[in-house]
């Protein structure tokens, strides 16, 4: 039997086509929420982080955005554990390049057997033969860069990685690493909030780049009872959360964005933000509102 868009809202949200092959419904799904406190270890709730996830597909979630450092491995491993065998349309990223010693504690590494290795763990703890997107989590100062790309395509070529991605990067990064080897997407901090990485996000839409925003929802004084956000949120019966997604998504056609969570209802009001239409006067009020 079909199942229609109310059914599976983040179909509504559209399509995009990573590096210009992977298709995925452009509202997507971040798993970092699914470890402990401070992205570390397991989750209060086991059971219903695999909950989580199973929703996230059942609502027509294809793309699910994760990084080994998360837990370490605990996210990865969560979600083989809810999902695999994976749905031939859903689209599993992960990133490598961070080293965890403990709760909030992020290591920049990128050395090349460093990021070999980690890849090779996020391919047996996924439970993949290959990694749709694979995503330099940060670019090491101490590492060239070519050497750490350079790695990466490596394991592409060998048919471990399918893609290659960077994130937390400026538009200089974006170049020199497209100069190495083929780039197919960033993920960067960018939120209705916060864009100080639009320029980045300005150079991935003229280069057909997937644009990943972490962190999306922030949406900050504009929440506020009284605020900007009041007059729409009640016009369109949606929550402040709701509108931030979907101004992210009408923002660009070239935008992902990964909301995470770790609860059930939290996600399907997220993944609701996908049915939200704003008209051009309520985009342009949100924009100039932040």
């Amino acid at each position: 039997m079909a199942t229609n868009i109310s059914e599976q809202p983040a179909k509504a949200s559209g399509t995009y086509r990573i590096g210009g092959d992977v298709t995925v419904n452009r509202l997507g799904y971040g798993a970092m929420q699914l470890t402990g406190p401070g992205v570390w270890g397991d989750p209060k709730d086991p059971a219903e982080a695999v909950r989580v996830l199973r929703r996230a597909i059942e609502l027509g979630v294809t793309f699910i955005d994760t990084a080994d450092s998360y837990g370490p491995f605990v996210s990865e491993l969560l979600i083989r554990e809810a999902l695999h065998p994976y749905a031939d349309d859903l689209v599993i990223a992960t990133k490598g390049g961070f080293t965890r010693s403990g709760p909030g504690d992020w290591r920049v590494v990128g050395r090349p057997e460093y990021l070999r290795q980690q890849c090779e763990l996020s391919l047996r703890h996924l439970g993949l033969d290959s990694i749709p997107l694979y995503q330099l989590h940060r670019i090491d100062p101490q590492v060239p860069l070519a050497d750490q790309l350079g790695e990466l395509a490596l394991l592409r070529d060998e048919g471990k990685v399918q893609h290659i991605g960077l994130s937390e990067v400026t538009v200089a990064q974006i170049e020199e690493s497209r100069a190495i080897t083929e780039i197919v997407s960033v993920q960067n901090l960018y939120n209705l909030a916060n864009r100080s990485a639009e320029d980045v996000l300005e150079y991935c839409e003229r280069n057909d780049l997937a644009f990943i925003p972490w962190f999306p929802i922030a949406t900050g004084e504009l929440a506020r009872p009284g605020g900007p956000l009041d007059a729409i949120s009640t016009a369109h019966g949606a929550s402040p959360a709701q509108l931030a997604l979907a101004w992210l998504l009408r923002r660009s056609p070239v935008m992902l964005p990964i909301p995470g969570t770790s609860s059930v209802a939290h996600l399907e009001e997220n993944v609701g933000a996908a049915e939200v239409r704003l008209t051009d006067d309520e985009f342009e009020a949100l924009a100039k509102a932040s």
